[in-house]
């Protein structure tokens, strides 16, 4: 008969009471040896089954089963089966970070502030250590301030747009929350992206990013409109004109001559006394970063 010895270059692995029996760490692999007197070639198993190619003295392990060995003389006569070595993996004890970003549920037209929330939390049953958020701003939004009182730091890089967040470490069922104030530069539908990474092995990557999409809204001017006096389309209406602090309306002709000008315009020019036809409009507006904003283009009167 002969043994089976188990060999390790290092502290990896842990036997139990059973001595027969080793618990082997995540990633990490042992070498089992076969000692028998005048062997000369081997066969290894793996839960009953030959492994192929396993024909050493030494047979290298890193997966759960139950490996037994058998040696062979020179001539040719073979050992019974070893005795068992079961080995048993542990299970990892890792880290699941989780980003959720989402932009204020408010409508927010354009060159007004709002706020984007990042919810990073820990799902996983380790600690999730040196966790790093990036969030790359898109070309439409400027960025504003963070919420200085957070866990960690946040920092703006205006090279590359991009909001990092560092955070130490995040205990198991924890989060963390910050607050990002930035500001629309158009409308349109602005699809913003942030991540998130640690040093463990995140066993599930699905949820390190999260996308959100923002429809920010502007002025609607009209082309036409008909004061005709049946009570529909009266007036030259400007949509979202009273979400601005200030603005100012002029009113120009096809020869040049300005026929209309107010300064806080309340949709109700209704081109009295003028022609049908089509006019050119100017029209400033006084935005939340107090910088006015300037819109050009032509509307038609029709009766």
């Amino acid at each position: 008969m002969f043994s089976v010895l188990l060999l390790s270059a290092a502290a990896c692995f842990a036997q139990s009471g059973n001595p027969n029996r080793l618990n082997l760490k995540p990633g990490v692999t042992v070498k089992l040896r076969a000692n028998g007197t005048g062997a000369t070639s081997y066969q290894w198993f793996r839960n009953g089954n030959a492994i192929l190619g396993a024909t050493e003295q030494d047979y290298v392990v890193n997966t759960a089963g139950k490996y037994t060995v058998i040696t062979f003389s020179l001539g040719g006569c073979s050992s019974d089966l070893s005795e068992e070595m079961e080995v048993v993996t542990e299970t990892a004890i890792s880290a699941d970070v989780s980003i959720v970003k989402r932009s204020e549920s408010r409508q927010v037209i354009n060159t007004e502030v709002f706020k984007y929330n990042l919810l990073v939390r820990n799902n996983g049953i380790g600690e999730a250590t040196n966790i790093q958020v990036k969030d790359d701003l898109p070309e439409n939004l400027t960025f504003v301030s963070v919420d200085p009182t957070i866990v960690g730091t946040a920092s703006y890089n205006d090279q590359t747009k991009t909001v990092s967040w560092a955070i130490p470490s995040l205990a198991n069922g924890s989060f963390v929350e910050l607050i990002i104030s930035v500001r629309a530069m158009k409308p349109g539908d602005v699809v913003n992206r942030a991540r998130v990474t640690i040093n463990e092995i995140d066993p599930d990557p699905s949820n390190n990013i999260s996308v959100d999409t923002k429809e920010i809204t502007g002025l609607k001017i009209p082309n036409v409109f008909t004061p005709n006096g049946d009570g529909k389309n009266e007036t030259f209406f400007i949509e979202r004109l009273d979400r601005y602090s200030g603005n100012q309306l002029t009113i120009i002709n096809r020869w040049g001559s300005t026929v209309y000008e107010k300064d806080g315009y309340l949709n109700d020019w209704t081109a009295n006394g003028l022609v049908d036809g089509t006019y050119f409009y100017v029209l400033k507006v006084k935005t939340a970063s107090a910088q006015w904003q300037e819109f050009k283009g032509y509307v038609t009167v029709i009766r």
